[in-house]
């Protein structure tokens, strides 16, 4: 993304999350290397009479813990990832990226980071399709600059095929650790 005072990318990136010993913030070129798969989110999980997604936590069999979703379109993502053998952890929420675009600042939580088995990385934003408006799009490709700055792949995912979903629901049923 060209941002009004040049481009996002990693040098300009800062990233804020909740580290063992509490919040860490800094410069996202010198803190690639964190293990985001391991991390607290960095905002909870509300919930409110007359909401209008689903918000909870999916049982992830690959790495023994719950992750959080804020929307049934998240938890289906999320159980995608739970079967994909390449994925080898998960966080939600993992943390905020703040681009500096010159004169604006636009902030940023991914809905979830994965490290893959050969250990690379992949950042994750879910959003259906009909819901992403021109400034949604513009953090999406400030991310996915961001992400390549540092040598994170980066994927906006939307709705899932509803029949690929539905087996998907029915398999997890039968799901175990170590399948």
């Amino acid at each position: 993304m060209t941002c009004a005072g040049g481009s996002a990318g990693a040098g300009t990136v800062a990233v804020s999350f909740v580290g063992p010993d509490g919040p860490v913030e800094g410069e996202l070129r010198r803190l690639w290397n964190v293990r985001f798969e391991d991390v607290a989110p960095v905002r909870g999980f509300g919930s409110f009479k007359g909401q209008r997604h689903f918000a909870g936590s999916w049982w992830f069999a690959t790495t023994r813990r719950h992750v959080g979703f804020e929307s049934w379109v998240e938890r289906d993502q999320l159980m995608a990832l739970d079967f994909d053998r390449s994925v080898v952890g998960v966080s939600s929420q993992p943390f905020w990226l703040t681009l500096d675009c010159g004169p604006d600042r636009r902030r940023h939580v991914p809905d979830y980071f994965a490290r893959l088995r050969d250990g690379s990385a992949v950042v994750i934003d879910v959003r259906p399709d009909e819901r992403v408006k021109p400034q949604d799009a513009a953090v999406f490709a400030a991310t996915a600059a961001s992400c390549a700055a540092v040598g994170w792949g980066y994927r906006r995912v939307g709705v899932p095929d509803p029949v690929f979903t539905a087996n998907l629901r029915w398999l997890a049923g039968y799901r175990h650790t170590g399948a």
